[in-house]
């Protein structure tokens, strides 16, 4: 189980929250809203019951056997949704009925259909919704969107994300992520709309092969996949993505533009200048995977929230922007079975 660290500052007017779901991403949620000084974690719940139980202790808040006990408190203002992605939807739909905040991770649901059928729902309340897309915040990416605003590259023509994995994720993880589309470029399809801004995606290019690891085969899906998207004003956006790579958690973004170019690059240890799996003398290897890489977005992300709750300041990421990564997703893996170009469908 992850280690949790409380160093807990007390503020004023806290936000009483409930976190559902302990696995890896909750368990560091918990440990990051513990951290903040604008929330109070008040409630867990999780199935796995023994998990639960132990976790509560640790960080002396209060185990509950049920959802419908957070949704019923009048004083929890916002649900924290880390659960098993099947769960997400409803989860969202219940704690808008209950006038809750709420904060979910990505993906929304693997099923677009049911995205859609939700949307409607949710849509008949006033909500409040911020979904998990952490790398928004990023500083780096970040810089590159401040440099866009400011014209200092000119009109963006092109950007290009390369995305890899220090390893695989688990077969039992694979099995359930909905593919490298839905699980890992879903990410970044939502860090090219952030980039893009109004200019609509409307084609992609999907292509992924198998080389090292053919057990991706038996799944029907890639550890290695690539896509080609263009904008309706004709910006292009490559994004690259490996199940695996040698010297760690490898992520980029370019822009390029008119007038020059901007690169957000990997964070390090300290500097490297050879790209193996052995360290040099000139430093070490990338940090090793996403808890460590994007560890200030996700701490970030969460003021993002407090502003949501208390001023109702649109977040960087909401509904529909979970919504539209699933339906361009949805379009990659059209154009993986078609081998052409494909229109995305919003």
């Amino acid at each position: 189980m992850q280690e949790i660290i409380i160093k807990k500052t007390m503020g004023k007017n806290l936000i009483n929250v409930a976190l559902f779901g302990l696995g890896r991403i909750g368990l560091m949620h918990a440990n990051n809203l513990i951290n903040n000084k604008n929330f109070n974690l008040k409630y867990i719940f999780d199935v796995n019951r023994k998990l639960a139980k132990k976790v509560s202790k640790n960080l002396n808040c209060q185990n509950i056997e049920s959802p419908q006990i957070a949704y019923k408190d009048k004083k929890i203002d916002c649900i924290f949704i880390s659960s098993t992605t099947s769960t997400h939807l409803k989860f969202i739909y219940e704690s808008i009925k209950s006038n809750k905040t709420v904060f979910c991770e990505k993906p929304l649901d693997l099923n677009l259909n049911k995205i859609l059928k939700y949307e409607k729902k949710i849509n008949k309340f006033k909500h409040k919704i911020q979904i998990g897309f952490n790398r928004r915040y990023d500083t780096g990416h970040s810089l590159l969107k401040n440099s866009l605003k400011k014209g200092k590259i000119g009109k963006l023509e092109k950007i290009i994300i390369t995305s890899r994995d220090p390893a695989a994720p688990s077969i039992k993880y694979l099995k359930a992520s909905g593919g490298i589309f839905k699980d890992m470029m879903i990410h970044d399809f939502d860090l090219a709309r952030y980039y893009a801004g109004n200019d609509k995606f409307v084609s992609i290019f999907a292509t992924g092969s198998n080389i090292s690891n053919k057990y991706f085969n038996k799944l029907k899906d890639f550890e290695l996949a690539t896509a080609v998207l263009k904008t309706k004003s004709g910006i292009q956006c490559v994004i690259s993505n490996s199940r695996h790579c040698s010297f760690g958690y490898d992520q980029r973004v370019e822009l390029f533009g008119s007038k020059g170019m901007v690169i957000s690059d990997n964070v390090k240890q300290n500097e490297i200048s050879e790209y193996s799996n052995k360290n040099t003398n000139a430093g070490s290897n990338f940090k090793h995977f996403f808890t460590e890489r994007y560890e200030q977005a996700y701490k970030d992300q969460l003021n993002d929230l407090a502003k949501l709750f208390k001023k109702n300041l649109r977040p960087k990421t909401g509904f529909i922007d979970g919504k539209i990564s699933i339906q361009i997703a949805e379009s990659a893996i059209q154009s993986i079975k078609s081998k052409k170009f494909e229109k995305i469908k919003y």
